[in-house]
């Protein structure tokens, strides 16, 4: 039943209920009605004006796709929350999106290796310049952490647990409520 639709109930159904003069009405029962009023007008704005993107099982790809795709994040205001699987071109969030909007659940793990291209054999091969640039894009901290393991090789290197939460806050929340995947 909604708050307009009071007076549309048979006088029978409330009977025992004294009307209220919201006119010159004070004391506790306006106190309660002011501050009911305010939380959720307060809890509206929160949720309007605080997206979340939610990142999760994510392997990556073409580094080019996920530079576009977080460069209209970047602006955008929303939260991300890594949590689970970033890997790849994945961890350029890392470096594109504001690091205070970035949070980790106990489930993130980021994911990082050399680019790649195929060879002429159809093998994958290094791609020294494109490592370079991804590499360039991550922050200090992430780059830090990428050369005391001997940087970005074929092989993939993870961050998670502990080391991860150093570097960014957790996220005190079940990211799978209210979130949408990217």
């Amino acid at each position: 039943m909604l708050l307009r639709d009071l007076d549309k109930i048979p006088d029978s159904q409330h009977a025992d209920v004294a009307p209220i003069d919201w006119q010159g009405a004070t004391g506790p029962a306006m106190k309660i009605v002011t501050g009911f009023l305010a939380a959720v007008l307060l809890l509206a704005g929160v949720g309007a004006g605080h997206a979340v993107v939610r990142i999760a099982e994510d392997r990556g790809g073409r580094i080019g796709t996920y530079v576009d795709k977080y460069q209209s994040l970047k602006g955008s205001g929303e939260t991300v929350v890594i949590d689970g699987l970033c890997a790849s071109a994945c961890t350029i969030v890392l470096g594109a999106v504001s690091h205070d909007k970035i949070c980790v659940t106990s489930r993130a793990s980021l994911g990082f290796h050399a680019a790649w291209d195929f060879g002429a054999s159809g093998r994958p091969v290094t791609n020294r310049e494109a490592t370079r640039m991804l590499y360039d894009m991550y922050p200090t901290s992430i780059r830090s952490w990428i050369s005391r393991r001997g940087g970005l090789k074929p092989r993939m290197i993870f961050l998670r647990g502990r080391e991860l939460t150093s570097m960014y806050r957790p996220c005190y929340m079940d990211a799978q409520a209210s979130a949408h995947v990217r």
